[in-house]
């Protein structure tokens, strides 16, 4: 897949020269280019790009005002005749800044931090979605289900059994409330009552010896109480 960029500059040589860097570098896809800042702004309305060239000193709209405008902006290289504008680009979190005439070595070098953070950017939710913790729980006497731990509600104790509430289903099986609560990371979990074990996170609201979750109210144990709410008072510090 290409990269996506977008020229906005005032000057049409330096639309020339950053055009002529761009067009000698695979996988680049100039999208367009604009001599003011209002019409980039109009076309990023309907289309979408991965990097804007972005010249600061323009009239009407400048550079930096254009960034502030966007609401989910793509990476920015700055490309100005002025250096003093580096610290408050940076601030708004432009990816680089290239100051005019531009080299192609550090045109390149911008090129290059640009790759990286895209890679990145579309490498973490694959990753997160690897590294996103479950368990599998026997449903049935042949049947192992895989239950994600932050997809977890309530897990309440009936008799010999579980019933682990969730925010996809509920399934009953065959445990000790404390074996399968031991199996949890207690950083997320905590037992509340002798009959049920719950997921910190999911806490909507805590009222004297009860929480709410899920629009369904648990009470909390004597025993239990005092580490509990010490625990979710410390979970929203």
């Amino acid at each position: 897949m290409k990269t996506r960029c977008l020229i906005i500059d005032d000057e049409p040589l330096a639309i020339n020269v950053i055009k002529n860097y761009l067009q000698q570098i695979e996988g680049i896809e100039i999208v367009d280019t604009f001599s003011n800042a209002i019409d980039g702004l109009n076309f990023l309305k309907s289309q979408t790009v991965d990097v804007i060239f972005l010249d600061i000193n323009m009239p009407v709209l400048d550079g930096l005002n254009f960034i502030k405008s966007l609401e989910n902006p793509p990476l920015i290289i700055i490309t100005s005749a002025y250096q003093e504008y580096a610290i408050e680009t940076y601030e708004l979190d432009a990816l680089d800044y290239l100051v005019k005439p531009i080299e192609f070595p550090r045109f390149m070098k911008a090129i290059n931090k640009a790759h990286k953070r895209l890679a990145n950017n579309n490498k973490a939710p694959q990753e997160q979605s690897k590294k996103r913790p479950y368990i599998f729980i026997k449903i049935d006497k042949k049947k192992m289900k895989k239950v994600f731990l932050d997809e977890i509600l309530v897990i309440e104790c009936l008799k010999d059994y579980l019933k682990i509430n969730t925010t996809t289903g509920k399934y009953i099986i065959h445990s000790t409330l404390s074996d399968f609560t031991n199996q949890l990371p207690p950083r997320d979990f905590i037992r509340i009552h002798r009959s049920y074990t719950i997921a910190i996170d999911k806490i909507d609201t805590v009222e004297g010896n009860s929480v709410e979750i899920g629009g369904l109210r648990y009470v909390i144990g004597r025993s239990y109480i005092e580490e509990v709410k010490g625990i979710i008072l410390n979970s929203a510090s």
